[in-house]
């Protein structure tokens, strides 16, 4: 091997987070906040997550152990700006030190925003892309009620920019929470369109991952892993969703492809489900599922040794198959598959009109997530994705 010819662009770096798997992870929220020396903690999660017990369980944790606890619920699902400049001023006017985030993806990603705005003295909108945030944040402690969004391992950070109307991606290991307590019975008060939506997320993550032209043999480990477990127990969560196996499984599947996706980015489905999230302020997951099977298509000729993979790990023969056989059965299966969950989708059930398009199209050309996508894409490519999905 001659290593004269790698140059840095060849080079992978894996970063993650501190966490603790299992059953019960959650009861030892106290003992890393003793860790991390935390005292005023703003606890940061949402009015749903409030109805399901958890937080009361674990404010009383933390209370029973001398933590001064500060809560703020006020969050949308797709939380904005302005409600992440709110939960700054809560951080503020109550001093303190350390933030607690109990929640999906909103939750997290608005505990998130607060930490670095805190940090940085700067408004949430003034980070958005790679690398743009330059002080860390304040410690921060994490635990998911959803199996999929994987915020709580991720070194990226989602927020609604409301005049815009379009989600940021703010990507920077700064991002990363110091812990996180992944329990996955955590994830049984999920309603099934949550757990529907959540599940299809992960495997957009994982799958964009595993294509990704920043991939590495670290992200393509856990990305494959992610498919076959999701591929094997998302429609037995869909039939059984009070099965607490099933959802263990899916919990480790969003991990896997958390690590994944946090290290090797993502594609296409990512820029273009955060502009039409944005501005018809739809579910993530739904955002992706509509768009995912269109997107494989564009990228399949650009890694299809890779989407061979992926077909491999749904279970599909491959043998001797073209590649051109091997990407229509893969089309197809996952149209099927989207179907059988009952998510099987278009755009303009919920409002998109064509004229639309190119606002749309444009925002996406531009979200960071575009780079890493295997397949140049363009604003014209983008466009026609839409229109299929519509």
């Amino acid at each position: 091997m001659n290593t004269k010819n790698y140059t840095l662009s060849s080079l992978r770096k894996f970063v993650a987070p501190e966490y603790i798997y299992g059953f019960g992870s959650r009861n030892l929220v106290s003992r890393f906040a003793h860790n991390l020396s935390l005292s005023k903690i703003l606890l940061v999660t949402d009015s749903g997550v409030i109805k399901t017990g958890w937080v009361d369980e674990i404010i009383q944790q933390l209370l029973s152990e001398g933590f001064a606890v500060t809560v703020f619920d006020n969050i949308s699902p797709n939380p904005r700006d302005f409600e992440v400049m709110e939960g700054v001023r809560a951080f503020n006017n109550n001093q303190c030190d350390s933030i607690v985030a109990i929640g999906g993806g909103s939750a997290m990603d608005c505990a998130k925003g607060i930490g670095i705005c805190v940090a940085n003295d700067q408004h949430i909108l003034e980070f958005e892309g790679v690398d743009q945030v330059n002080i860390p944040a304040p410690p921060l402690i994490c635990l998911p009620t959803t199996a999929g969004t994987s915020a709580d391992v991720s070194q990226f950070c989602i927020i609604t920019d409301t005049t815009r109307h379009l989600k940021i991606a703010i990507v920077s290991k700064t991002t990363i929470p110091d812990v996180a307590l992944i329990d996955p019975e955590m994830t049984m008060t999920m309603p099934l369109n949550l757990t529907v939506e959540t599940g299809l997320d992960a495997l957009t993550h994982a799958i964009e991952a595993y294509v990704s032209n920043a991939s590495s043999p670290m992200t393509d480990l856990n990305a494959i892993e992610a498919i076959k477990l999701i591929y094997k127990y998302m429609p037995k969560v869909y039939e059984n969703p009070e099965n607490i196996e099933y959802r263990h499984q899916m919990m480790l599947a969003s991990l896997y492809s958390g690590l994944a996706f946090s290290n090797a980015s993502l594609g296409a489905v990512h820029s273009m489900a955060h502009s039409m999230g944005g501005l018809k302020d739809l579910p993530h997951g739904l955002c992706n599922s509509i768009l995912l099977d269109k997107v494989i298509d564009f990228n399949f000729n650009a890694s299809s040794h890779k989407f061979k993979n992926i077909a491999e790990a749904f279970g599909l023969k491959t043998g001797a198959l073209t590649s051109q056989y091997i990407k229509t059965d893969l089309g197809k299966f996952m149209k099927d598959f989207k179907a059988s969950l009952n998510i099987d989708k278009r755009f303009g059930e919920f409002g998109l009109k064509e004229n639309e398009i190119e606002q749309l199209s444009n925002n996406a050309i531009k979200d960071a997530c575009t780079a890493t996508n295997p397949k140049k894409i363009s604003v014209d490519d983008i466009k026609r994705i839409y229109e299929l999905s519509i």
